[in-house]
């Protein structure tokens, strides 16, 4: 029982939420800076309760769900069993039978709801208990802004101040704690102006902070791995651009095997393979589409978002502009009906956010160039976005598409293609030819800051290297603002995990991707399916021999 739970929460979690940053790495620097820099991070930091255990840690989250070994169902899988028949009756009984669905959606948000019950905000997108970050953060802020971290060393460093938050709340109200540090750190150290280190959710409360109290505190800002402009995992997920693709599938658990986030039985990759090259999960996806899948698309995204992390105003900020209507439509209904009137208080939150933030980023933008603040930009590719997602064909750091995460790169169609000689050709004309990838995929010189955008190829959103920590700390803390020719790095850079080394992108060493081998000839024709499909048939039926003669 505990595996198939498991089953259910992986895919719960992969269509409905972001995955959390690891622990933040030490950078390297040869030397520090007269400007206090201040780190704010993303969703990974742990939930407690007032006795300060905790109750929610994404990267622990699915850890509890281990077979322990343990024979025998416990009381805590009979609930669950309960909880599954109770989402299963009206499902079949009413909705596949009679095409009545309400009652099959309030199972399922209540039941996948008291899963999360503890961490869940109410209706109003506030904290219904004492859920928070750890006291000591508190704590530690706290003395910070009491302490010039200067003094002894002579200068200032990246990690010296950080700013933690509970990462689900309404980032404008974030943003009113985000100043009130920034002025006790301004007040601590006797400077008028820190720079500020931001990385995945913590890019939507400085854009949330700027829009509230503007520019004259901020002597650089950096983006690493931004979702401000949406995050394709969260925007895509609740406003219904589901899709299932077959290939995804097998080069998200190739990326999760690269990355060391997850280890698959070879055995379920061939499974998967034989499935995909046989055209079985075309057919099923196909078919589900067309019977259930728009009768119950809508129900079923309102269910799983209220019953999860959609409650949470945070998540909210990760919607896409082109995304907030529908996702409004998907999770809320209509203007009017009865859950828009329930959840009013939480809708009030993510408008405020829509209209003094979302709608307002170009304005925002332009006030950052014109307060001459510091500027740098760091864009992660290499993966896809989990197959469920429309842009999962696209370039992206697992969460958001490199267009986004860049601030308006273009790039080649899909993953796999490339530029074509004329566009180069035109480019190249242009004088622009430096800002295209040594792959040929990306162009840099959309980018609302292409001067001053860094790009990673091999580094996933979920893990923050040193390189990046270095790089961007010295464009922010610099007398000068220094773009990407200032470098040896060169603007396009390739991370190898075997090494961990960051090296400068090549047309020999660009093709890191964990499915690369299987895409870079192309669409294979009727003939080479064919015999793709019997040499994983082959495959297939080996593994399946060695596991019941083991």
């Amino acid at each position: 029982m505990k595996k198939i739970i498991c089953v259910i929460l992986s895919i719960l979690m992969v269509v409905s939420a972001a995955i959390p940053a690891v622990a933040l790495p030490t950078p390297t620097q040869s030397s520090g800076s007269q400007v206090p820099v201040i780190a704010i991070f993303g969703d990974g930091e742990a939930l407690r309760d007032t006795d300060d255990n905790i109750v929610f840690k994404f990267s622990e989250l699915l850890n509890i769900f281990n077979d322990s070994g343990e024979s025998g169902e416990t009381e805590e899988e009979s609930g669950v069993l309960d909880a599954v028949v109770n989402i299963l009756q009206p499902f079949l009984v009413e909705g596949i039978l009679f095409n009545k669905w309400d009652n099959y959606y309030a199972a399922l948000e209540k039941e996948i709801g008291e899963l999360f019950t503890e961490v869940q905000y109410d209706k109003n997108g506030e904290s219904k208990n004492d859920i928070d970050i750890s006291k000591n953060l508190r704590d530690l802020m706290a003395y910070n802004m009491t302490v010039d971290k200067k003094q002894g060393k002579g200068s200032y460093y990246a990690y010296d101040y950080q700013f933690w938050y509970d990462w689900r709340q309404d980032p404008l109200k974030t943003a009113d704690e985000f100043h009130a540090y920034i002025e006790g750190i301004k007040k601590a150290t006797g400077c008028d102006k820190v720079s500020v280190l931001a990385r995945c959710l913590g890019t939507t409360v400085v854009m949330a902070y700027i829009a509230k109290y503007g520019t004259d505190s901020l002597y650089g800002v950096a983006f690493d791995g931004s979702v401000v402009e949406g995050a394709e995992l969260i925007s895509e997920t609740i406003s219904g651009e589901f899709t299932v693709d077959a290939a995804g599938i097998n080069r998200f658990l190739l990326d999760m095997n690269a990355t060391g986030s997850a280890s698959i039985d070879n055995f379920i990759m061939k499974s998967i393979d034989l499935a995909e090259k046989s055209g079985a999960i075309d057919v099923l996806t196909g078919t589900v589409k067309y019977t259930v899948y728009n009768k119950i698309v809508k129900g079923v995204t309102s269910a799983l978002s209220l019953g999860t992390f959609f409650t949470w105003p945070g998540y909210w900020a990760c919607v896409s502009e082109e995304d907030y209507e529908n996702a409004l439509l998907y999770v809320f209904g209509e203007e009017g009906s009865a859950k828009r009137t329930e959840y009013a208080g939480l809708i009030e939150k993510i408008e405020n956010y829509q209209t003094l933030v979302r709608a307002e980023l170009d304005t925002l933008y332009d006030a950052m160039d014109e307060s001459g603040m510091r500027i740098g930009v760091i864009a992660k590719y290499g993966f896809q976005i989990a197959p469920v997602c429309k842009s999962s064909d696209q370039f992206a750091d697992q969460y958001a598409t490199l267009n986004k995460a860049s601030f308006g790169a273009s790039v080649a169609d899909s993953i796999y293609d490339t530029f074509s000689d004329d566009y180069i050709a035109q480019r190249e004309a242009e004088g622009k030819a430096k800002y295209i990838s040594p792959d040929r995929q990306v162009d840099a010189s959309t980018c609302r800051w292409p001067q001053y955008t860094w790009f990673t190829k091999n580094i996933s959103h979920s893990y923050w290297h040193d390189f990046e920590t270095a790089l961007l700390y010295r464009v922010i803390t610099s007398d000068v603002q220094y773009t990407v020719d200032d470098f040896d790095c060169t603007q396009f850079t390739v991370h190898d995990y075997e090494t961990g080394l960051v090296s400068a992108m090549t047309e020999d060493n660009c093709h890191t991707e964990a499915w690369y081998e299987e895409v870079k000839d192309g669409e294979p024709n009727f003939l080479q399916r064919i015999m793709e499909f019997f040499k994983t048939l082959f495959e297939w039926i080996r593994l399946a021999f060695s596991k019941l003669t083991a």
